[in-house]
């Protein structure tokens, strides 16, 4: 079976209406083992509403993002930080 994920990159249309830089830059670091990098690099299930990006190293969530007619919502309670360069 192949993997049904594309890579982080997937995330910088999506990210960049909500924030004024891309963020596919910034370096997160995982909740759960503690990899950090930058957010190109987590592993983008983009199948259902919304994305699900999961960490490279573990495959634990490190953030949801769902768009609505009106309103973005992000859900980063797997990432321990998001460092953005700028």
């Amino acid at each position: 079976m192949t993997d049904l994920y594309t890579d982080g990159n997937a995330l910088a249309g999506p990210l960049r209406e909500i924030f004024a830089v891309d963020v596919t830059a910034a370096t997160s670091q995982c909740a759960s083992c503690g990899e950090s990098g930058p957010v190109a690099t987590l592993r983008v299930y983009d199948h259902a509403p919304g994305f699900v990006a999961r960490c490279s190293g573990c495959d634990e969530v490190v953030l949801r993002l769902v768009r609505g007619p009106s309103a973005a919502w992000l859900d980063m309670r797997g990432a321990v930080f998001l460092r953005v360069p700028l």
